[in-house]
């Protein structure tokens, strides 16, 4: 996965293009590390960066084109596969509203160690904007996924997390009371 991420990085970077990881690497960062088979990138793009991003990658990545900029017009996630080692990373067009501006600039370079395959400096989500996303991502999946719930916890049960501002966000996202009941699983309440 190091290899991949850091090919992908390099062409981001090179476009000067603004991300930060999500998902279960951020959760594996603030809360339970675990094994993760894909990389979740949100990334400040438009339609005119899928082509640049194409052309930089496809020596190293499979993209489909066309599916990444349907994808971005209708602000969905697409992916690409690192051609050598089939490691997945999904990138997540940035939304243009009040939470994601906040997401991306609370988002804070830490180290993602990856079992095996040594450490990676990159912009993560913060633990708080983790906790939502996720909250976000369960309700939306039914509110029935293990793992999804066993990395809210992880993250939720660390030390020095700002409660007011996920109980700020947290009725505007629509997951005030998924919110409440992690706290409350948490010992947090």
């Amino acid at each position: 996965m190091n290899e991949a991420l850091m090919a992908l990085l390099h062409v981001l970077n090179s476009l000067g293009l603004r991300y930060f990881a999500v998902g279960s690497v951020a959760s594996s960062i603030h809360g339970l590390p675990r094994f993760t088979q894909d990389v979740d990138l949100v990334v400040q793009l438009d339609q005119t960066h899928v082509e640049p991003i194409a052309s930089l990658t496809e020596r190293e990545f499979y993209m489909d084109r066309d599916e990444a900029n349907r994808a971005v017009r209708s602000g969905r996630p697409f992916n690409l596969i690192h051609l050598a080692t089939a490691s997945k990373i999904d990138i997540f067009p940035m939304q243009q509203n009040e939470f994601h501006r906040s997401e991306m600039s609370r988002s804070s370079g830490e180290a993602w160690v990856n079992p095996g395959e040594g450490t990676i400096q990159l912009p993560v989500a913060s633990a708080e904007d983790t906790i939502l996303s996720k909250l976000i991502w369960y309700k939306q999946g039914g509110e029935v996924s293990d793992r999804q719930w066993s990395d809210l916890l992880g993250v939720a049960t660390g030390t020095g997390r700002d409660w007011e501002y996920m109980r700020a966000w947290a009725p505007r996202l629509g997951v005030a009371e998924l919110l409440e009941r992690l706290f409350h699983e948490a010992g947090r309440i």
